[in-house]
């Protein structure tokens, strides 16, 4: 899980360079929002196979909306915009 985490966060970190416009932010927000979906099915496929509790689903699931959040503020800013 930790290598997820951590090619997640250089994903980001990549598409952070990339948003210098508003499509470039939208395109961005939307890869976010991809991962995200992506790292939500791995935890529940997790839980629903034993190998975490529901409260450890529960902290992950707030992990990943922290980081979402974080990502997409920063797409924002890239992009010169404070929509938040």
């Amino acid at each position: 899980m930790k290598f997820a985490k951590v090619a997640l966060i250089a994903s980001i970190a990549g598409l952070g360079l990339a948003a210098c416009d508003s499509a470039a932010e939208n395109q961005a927000e939307d890869n976010i929002e991809a991962m995200e979906d992506a790292r939500d099915n791995e935890v529940d496929a997790m839980e629903e196979a034993g190998q975490i509790t529901e409260d450890q689903a529960d902290a992950m699931d707030d992990q990943t909306d922290a980081m979402e959040e974080s990502m997409e503020e920063q797409a924002d800013e890239i992009d010169g915009n404070d929509a938040m």
